[in-house]
């Protein structure tokens, strides 16, 4: 919690959330030029996460005072906890199961494989410095399905490696059951924290 660290953090996070939205900008495009734009939310998975988890450290930095601000920081940091895990997981998961299919290693892989996991460990990190509880956690999980129920309903899912093209169903489901998955990895770590 030194304020020196959580403004490092700040920076480190607030800079992987800029690449995130450029990383998808492709797919942003087409999915303006060929879906309704209200979709484009569901679009940038991990930046937003990311962007979720970053925004809480600024809660943390400046504690709000009124209690509106104070509940919208939490719902933040219920999204924050529960998009970071879900989608450094799944970002990991899928770099790997690309290569175990025959895909091409390349440095980025591993760039993108650090920052993922580092963004899923953050985030279960700090959970104890978060002030949300079950509602904004139920909340977080709510919109982490939405967000699967968008994706593979109008195929916006984040592009996936070649070798992987044939088993989106299997994706889907990898998919969804690793929203549930932190879903629960939140609320232990809230009970963890004794505030449920």
């Amino acid at each position: 919690m030194n304020r020196g660290f959580l403004w490092l953090l700040f920076w480190c996070n607030l800079l992987g959330t800029v690449y995130g939205y450029i990383w998808y900008d492709n797919q942003l495009l087409y999915t303006f030029q060929n879906y309704p734009a209200a979709l484009l939310v569901f679009v940038p998975d991990s930046p937003t996460a990311s962007l979720f988890f970053t925004l809480s450290l600024l809660f943390l930095l400046y504690p709000p005072q009124k209690r509106g601000l104070q509940g919208v920081g939490h719902v933040i940091q219920g999204l924050a906890v529960v998009t970071s895990v879900k989608y450094g997981v799944w970002a990991v998961s899928m770099i790997v199961a690309g290569w175990s299919f025959g895909g091409d290693m390349i440095w980025q892989d591993f760039m993108l494989i650090a920052s993922h996991l580092a963004m899923a460990v953050e985030a279960l990190l700090y959970v104890r410095f978060f002030g949300f509880g079950m509602v904004s956690l139920i909340v977080a999980g709510g919109w982490t399905l939405l967000n699967d129920v968008m994706d593979y309903t109008f195929g916006i899912y984040p592009y996936l490696p070649y070798e992987l093209h044939n088993y989106v169903s299997e994706v889907r489901t990898f998919t969804f059951t690793l929203t549930i998955l932190s879903f629960i990895a939140g609320w232990v770590a809230l009970k963890k924290a004794k505030r449920l």
